[in-house]
């Protein structure tokens, strides 16, 4: 199981050698360093925990500071679960680079999706709105009947107004087309979820 985490950095254009253009996300990917072997015997599971990025000494907490020790002041703290046979090559210290990935790994790349604030439900839930007709006026675009007999309560799961987006995603099936050590670089195809500089998770297994 390969693992990273980066920054969505942009979309773009990527030509193939056989002349077919892809769509493609820029990723700054790593480097990653691994914090902590989680275990069943002292934690209740197999894990793997990774620091990435950076953060000035003045906002991390002294409990932090003593669990990073001398590893470094992360920004972002995940946890990967894996297996024992999986976590026999990896200890804690060791740094990961966006090399251990290779063009044409299959990854799953799992993000938080754009906020859009509060929305309606044609937007929401793709609603069709009321009919453009006369004495609609303001109706238009109105949820209409939620259902009577339901003594002044809405059910729940109703399809209503509310906040949209902001929620986890995971878009898999997505290919590596290039990787640069030097820049710690990766072009996945297609498009992953998150404004830019969304903080991402790239799993290959």
């Amino acid at each position: 199981m390969k693992f990273i985490l980066g920054t969505k950095v942009n979309m773009t254009e990527y030509f193939a050698e056989d002349g077919k253009m892809y769509p493609a996300t820029v990723v700054t990917a790593g480097p990653i360093v691994v914090t902590q072997k989680k275990t069943k015997e002292t934690d209740g599971y197999t894990a793997v925990q990774v620091g990435f990025g950076t953060r000035k000494a003045s906002r991390v907490s002294a409990a932090l500071k003593g669990h990073f020790g001398d590893k470094g002041l992360f920004s972002e703290v995940r946890e990967f679960r894996m297996d024992d046979a999986e976590m026999a090559n990896i200890n804690a210290g060791d740094t990961i680079a966006s090399d251990t990935f290779a063009v044409g790994d299959i990854v799953a790349v799992s993000g938080t999706s754009k906020g859009k604030g509060f929305q309606g439900v044609i937007k929401r839930h793709n609603f069709k709105g009321g009919p453009r007709s006369h004495g609609q006026k303001h109706s238009e675009r109105a949820p209409g009947s939620i259902g009577g007999g339901l003594r002044n309560r809405v059910p729940k799961g109703m399809r209503m107004g509310g906040r949209m987006g902001s929620d986890r995603i995971t878009v898999r099936n997505l290919k590596v087309l290039a990787v640069d050590p030097e820049t710690n670089t990766l072009l996945i195809s297609g498009a992953v979820p998150g404004r830019r500089g969304t903080v991402l998770e790239i799993i290959s297994k």
